[in-house]
């Protein structure tokens, strides 16, 4: 008795399909966004984490090939562990493949992960080894065109209880930095 072909095996998409990213990358072009520091959003995701208490936050623009975080908030370390040692600085690019950002750009929804090793999915992201990334709380940024421009995100290197009070800050942060954004290239008004 015959079955047919085999099926070919299923494989987990671990970083989701973008459609929208060449028409995000126009987008962003258009706004004067996603290739250069911008000092006003480093000074934006020091407030948020400020706010939030991470010690790293994130303004994250995705294009085709990579994201890049424009505004940046990286707490310095005092006291490396032997562990710590060995872990990479984050920097202003990351690969597409490479966090949970491209999943909120996608999904167009807020992300909560309070310890990324509970979730399969997200447990075996490149940033959980690479920088010992273990909580997440990130919302997309989504312009008047209802284009998802990217992110603002929070992490931390210990699981972390967001909560609700969590969601509402990140979401609010999200929406106050796209007026922000399309008040200055329209008005050529600061960011800040």
């Amino acid at each position: 008795m015959s079955y047919g072909p085999p099926h070919p095996v299923a494989r987990l998409l671990l970083t989701p399909e973008d459609k929208e990213a060449p028409a995000r990358a126009r987008r962003l072009l258009g706004l004067g966004l996603g290739d250069h520091a911008d000092p006003a959003l480093d000074v934006f995701a020091d407030h948020l984490a400020e706010l939030t208490g991470a010690p790293y936050a994130m303004v994250n623009f995705i294009d085709e090939n990579r994201q890049f975080f424009a505004g940046l908030h990286v707490r310095h370390r005092v006291a490396l562990t032997r562990a710590d040692e060995d872990k990479p600085e984050l920097g202003r690019y990351m690969e597409r493949d490479h966090g949970f950002c491209p999943h909120v750009v996608v999904r167009r929804k807020a992300l909560v992960l309070e310890d990324v090793c509970d979730y399969p999915r997200f447990a075996g992201n490149p940033i959980v080894d690479e920088f010992g990334i273990r909580s997440y709380l990130g919302a997309p940024l989504i312009d008047s065109t209802g284009m998802a421009l990217g992110t603002v995100c929070v992490v931390d290197v210990e699981p972390r209880p967001w909560g609700r009070a969590g969601l509402d800050t990140i979401k609010a942060s999200a929406a106050d930095l796209v007026t922000r954004l399309e008040r200055r290239a329209g008005d050529g008004l600061p960011l800040l």
